[in-house]
Formats: structure tokens, C-alpha cells, sequence
């Protein structure tokens, strides 16, 4: 009846396993657990999760080489034996122990193909140099269901996705999309397209893992980087992005120049707030923004 797929890289997701098994077996149902590994180079931590295979009901493989997160999932739906699919990351932990009933209940009384269930970060605050992934992650991404329900496509991850396994098996991540970063807004414009409505509901998983700030800047630069490929490409438009609609607008008036310039004489300082105790999001709106107007002058 159910597969819950988790991709993995360099993560301990034994705990994580062990919660939803728990909690799929009381549901006295059909179920599968998939944990697939993308080549991950800590042998430490990949080796600790074989212990997953010794669990009823649960799965894990690793890839001969790293695929990335979209065609990692890709995968993953491949292998998936039920109709009925549970996408998660493996750096999250549910809110309470009725995640998978809830996520049940709803499909029982709704004929939706998809639902997100959402996303949230702890109240306790983090080590100082991990400030940029917290406050990042609550103002951005840990959004009400009321709230996220006005503009369901841009507000739905695949991080904690009930979805049918056609809808993905039609609507695959993107093949382009090999590197980090905005595979999950290409796959719900996607849907968009489609006309496949995205349901949310209350069923929200804790984000766990949170970068340093230095690796998490280091990470948008990534991003960004697969970003402009995507617009390059034309698989993405300009008005998709908040990130390119303000940057096609900063080229209409040809200041591109003039920020890139911008950019490269203050990230010293926009840096030294995003690494700080008290990092602003705006500012790195304006450092993310800056970095994209420099990498489209080369």
C-alpha cells in the first residue's frame, strides 16, 4: 500500500527508519521502507546505515555513483513497489508519532495525488555558526499551512511529499538538473503545467541537519550556479525565479555591471552579517542576487 522513499547522502538515517517503520507497522498496513544512499564518501556513516537492512519491511542501496538528489528520487520511484509514495529527506524527523496516520487519514478523504505536509525548525536556537540555516529555514521555509495554501506550488517541497507514484513517474525530476539546487521548483512548475494540484495539509516534519553558515553560502553559490543554467536552457522562465525576475529586470536597464561591481566591493561586509549571530535574510537576498548578477558577467 505504501513506500516510503528516502534519499541519503553522508547522513545517519538509521533513527529516522526506525521512527516511520514504528509507526507504519502499528497502521497494520502494507508498507516498504527505501533508503538509497547517492555514493556517499563518509564509509563511517554509510556503513552504520546497513543496519537499516536488518529491519522488517526496509531497504537500503547505494549508488554506484552520485546522481544527485533529483535522479536519486528518480530512482527511488523506480524501485518503489506501491502505488502510494512518501518522499522525505533524510535529515528530518516527524513532529509526532502520527505522521504516517495522518498522511493516511487525508488520502482516505481526499482523491489528491499529492500533498505536503510542511516543514519546520526547532525553537532552540542553534550553535552560533549554524544562525544562517535557522533563521533561513523559519522565515523561508517553515510556513503555515493557512499561508502556504495561497501559492501551493511555490511553497511545496519535495522533502515531505505524499504523492502518487505515476504522478512522479510522468513528472520526473528533470534530467538537466544533476547539481544542487532548485530541482524542486522546476518539478512543481512542472505540475503546474500539468494541471496536478498540490494539496497541504498539517503534518509537518523537524528539519534536523543544519549546515554552517560558510556552507550554506558555499551551497547557494552552487545553486545558483544550476539556477542560470536552467534559465540559460529555457527550462525555467524569468518570472519563475524571484532571484532572475529582479535579475532580468536589472539587465532590461543594463545595471549588471554596476552590481556585480557592487557586489565584489561589499560581500566582505554582507558576509561578515550572514556569518554573524544575528544574520538578516534580506541581506542575503541582496548577497544571492549580487553573486547571480557576477557569475552571468562570465
Amino acid at each position: 500500500m505504501l513506500s516510503i522513499v528516502i534519499p541519503t547522502y553522508n547522513y545517519f538515517t538509521l533513527p529516522l527508519v526506525k521512527e516511520l517503520q514504528q509507526q507504519a507497522t502499528s497502521e497494520t498496513i502494507d508498507f516498504e521502507i527505501i533508503v538509497l544512499d547517492d555514493a556517499s564518501d563518509n564509509l563511517e556513516i554509510r556503513n552504520q546505515n546497513l543496519e537499516i537492512n536488518t529491519l522488517d519491511n526496509c531497504s537500503f542501496f547505494v549508488n554506484k555513483k552520485n546522481l544527485g538528489r533529483g535522479q536519486t528520487i528518480n530512482k527511488l520511484v523506480s524501485l518503489a513497489k506501491f502505488n502510494l509514495l512518501i518522499l522525505l529527506d533524510c535529515d528530518t524527523k516527524p513532529k509526532d508519532h502520527s505522521f504516517i496516520r495522518n498522511y493516511l487519514r487525508f488520502k482516505e478523504s481526499s482523491n489528491a495525488k499529492i500533498a505536503f505536509g510542511g516543514i519546520i525548525y526547532s525553537d532552540e536556537k542553534p550553535t552560533p555558526n549554524e544562525m544562517l540555516r535557522w533563521v533561513y529555514g523559519r522565515k523561508r521555509e517553515s510556513v503555515s499551512v493557512e499561508n502556504r495554501i495561497k501559492n501551493p506550488y511555490k511553497l511545496a517541497l519535495t522533502s515531505n511529499l505524499l504523492v502518487e507514484k505515476q504522478v512522479m513517474i510522468e513528472n520526473p525530476f528533470h534530467k538537466e538538473i544533476t547539481e544542487y539546487g532548485f530541482e524542486d521548483m522546476v518539478l512543481m512548475l512542472d505540475l503546474k503545467k500539468n494541471n496536478i494540484e498540490i494539496q497541504h495539509i498539517d503534518n509537518p516534519l523537524y528539519h534536523l541537519k543544519l549546515d554552517t553558515s560558510i556552507d550554506f553560502i558555499t551551497k547557494f553559490h552552487s545553486s545558483l550556479k544550476n539556477l542560470k543554467k536552467l534559465s540559460d536552457k529555457e527550462i525555467i522562465n524569468h518570472s519563475d525565479s524571484q532571484i532572475t525576475k529582479v535579475f532580468y529586470w536589472i539587465k532590461r536597464f543594463k545595471l549588471v555591471t554596476l552590481f556585480a561591481f557592487a557586489f565584489t566591493k561589499f560581500e566582505k561586509l554582507l558576509v561578515q552579517n550572514l556569518v554573524s549571530q544575528s544574520p538578516s535574510v534580506l541581506v542575503f537576498d541582496l548577497y544571492r542576487l549580487g553573486y547571480f548578477c557576477k557569475i552571468n558577467l562570465k
